[in-house]
C-alpha cells in the first residue's frame, strides 16, 4: 500500500510541475519590394528606394535608369541634328525661290501623299470600322497632290485643279467593283485638300506675292548672283518670317512643356499641355515681332502681333488634325523616314494650314483692315 501511495504521489507531482518553457524560433521579417521599384513610390516613398538598394535591388534600377536616360539624350540630339539640318536646307530652298521652291513642295507633298503616310493612317482606320479607298485612288491622289505646286505657280490659282481632280476621284470610286462607300470618298478628297491644296500655298504665299521690299538693309545689298534687289520680296520676307515663327513656337512648346508642362490641352494629344501651349504662342510672336523689326515688315507691332497669333494658331491646329488621324489609326507616328521625328508628316504638320492663313493674311487682311 505504501508503494502505491508514493507512486500516485509522484505522478501528481509530475503533473502540477510545469515542464521547462522551449525557446521560440526567432520571427524574421522580410520586405519584398520590387527590383527596382516603381519610380511613382520612390519619389513617393523614399525610405523604399532606400530599403531596395540596403537589398540589394537598387543597383540594377540606378543603371536602367542611367539607360534610359541616355538613350533619352541620344534621340534629343538625332531629333536636334537632324532638325538643323531640315532648317538650312529649307532657309535655302526659301531663298532660292521660283521653280526650286515649288519643285521642293511638289516633292514633299508626293512624299507625303506618295510614301503612304496619309492613305496609310486611313487604311489604319480600317480595324476601328474605317473604310479606306482602293489603293490606286490613292496612288492617282498622290500623283495628283505632287503637280499641283507646279501647277500653282503656272497657273496662280488651283480652284479648277481641286474640282477637276475632286471629279476624277468621285468617279474611279463610282466606277470600282464591289459596294462604294461615302468614307471613300471623303477621305480621298480630304487627302487632295491635305496632301496637295493646302501646301500649294506656301508656293503663293513665296513667289506669288511679288512686291519688291526694300524696308531694309538686306535687300540693297543683296547679291546679284542671288537676284539683287528685285529678288527681295515680300513673298520671300513673309515666309521666313513664317517658317521661323513656326520653329520657334514647335521648340518652345516643346521645351517648357516638358519641363513645366501639367494641365492636359485637349484629349487628342495627351501629351500636349496648357502651359507649353502658352510658351510657344509666347516664343512665336517674339519671332515676329523681332524679325519684323529686322526686316521691316509688317510695319507695324499690332500687324506683327497679329501675324504671330495667326501663325501659332495653324501650326497648333496642323498639329491637332494630325494627331487626331494618328490616333484612328492607332499608331504612334506616321512613318520613319526621318530620324528622331518619324515621318514626313509629323514633321510638316505644324505647316499645313499655316502657308494658307499667312497668305490670306498679307493678301487680304493687311490691305483691308491695315493692321
Amino acid at each position: 500500500m505504501a508503494a502505491a501511495a508514493t507512486a500516485t504521489a509522484a505522478a501528481h507531482r509530475l503533473l502540477l510541475v510545469p515542464s521547462p518553457p522551449r525557446p521560440h524560433p526567432t520571427l524574421r521579417l522580410r520586405l519584398v519590394i520590387p527590383s527596382p521599384p516603381p519610380l511613382r513610390l520612390r519619389r513617393r516613398f523614399p525610405l523604399l528606394a532606400a530599403a531596395a538598394v540596403s537589398a540589394g535591388g537598387g543597383g540594377g534600377g540606378s543603371s536602367e535608369e542611367a539607360a534610359s536616360k541616355r538613350e533619352k539624350s541620344r534621340q534629343l540630339q538625332k531629333r536636334v541634328l537632324v532638325g538643323v539640318a531640315i532648317g538650312v536646307g529649307a532657309g535655302g530652298v526659301v531663298v532660292a525661290g521660283g521653280w526650286v521652291f515649288a519643285a521642293a513642295v511638289a516633292v514633299a507633298a508626293a512624299v507625303l501623299a506618295g510614301a503612304r503616310e496619309y492613305f496609310g493612317l486611313v487604311r489604319g482606320t480600317a480595324s476601328g470600322g474605317g473604310t479606306p479607298p482602293p489603293r490606286y485612288v490613292s496612288r492617282v491622289c498622290s500623283a495628283i497632290c505632287a503637280l499641283m505646286p507646279i501647277l500653282t505657280l503656272y497657273y496662280g490659282h488651283m480652284d479648277v485643279t481641286v474640282t477637276f481632280s475632286a471629279f476624277l476621284v468621285a468617279i474611279s470610286l463610282l466606277l470600282q467593283r464591289g459596294n462604294p462607300r461615302f468614307a471613300q470618298l471623303t477621305s480621298s478628297v480630304f487627302g487632295l485638300f491635305y496632301c496637295g491644296y493646302l501646301p500649294s500655298f506656301w508656293v503663293k504665299l513665296r513667289s506669288g506675292l511679288a512686291v519688291p521690299a526694300f524696308n531694309t538693309r538686306i535687300a540693297y545689298s543683296w547679291p546679284i548672283l542671288l537676284g539683287g534687289q528685285a529678288h527681295w520680296t515680300v513673298g520671300l520676307v513673309a515666309t521666313l518670317i513664317s517658317i521661323s515663327s513656326i520653329i520657334a513656337a514647335d521648340t518652345s512648346a516643346f521645351l517648357c512643356g516638358r519641363a513645366f508642362g501639367r494641365t492636359p490641352l485637349t484629349n487628342v494629344s495627351p501629351k500636349k499641355t496648357l502651359e507649353g501651349a502658352l510658351a510657344g504662342l509666347t516664343g512665336c510672336v517674339l519671332t515676329t515681332v523681332l524679325l519684323s523689326t529686322v526686316l521691316r515688315w509688317p510695319r507695324s507691332l499690332l500687324s506683327a502681333t497679329a501675324y504671330g497669333i495667326l501663325i501659332f494658331l495653324g501650326s497648333l491646329f496642323g498639329d491637332l488634325v494630325e494627331s487626331l488621324i494618328k490616333r484612328d489609326a492607332g499608331v504612334k507616328d506616321s512613318g520613319s523616314l526621318i530620324p528622331g521625328h518619324g515621318g514626313i508628316l509629323d514633321r510638316v504638320d505644324s505647316y499645313v494650314f499655316t502657308g494658307a492663313l499667312c497668305y490670306s493674311f498679307v493678301k487680304v487682311a493687311l490691305p483691308l483692315y491695315g493692321v
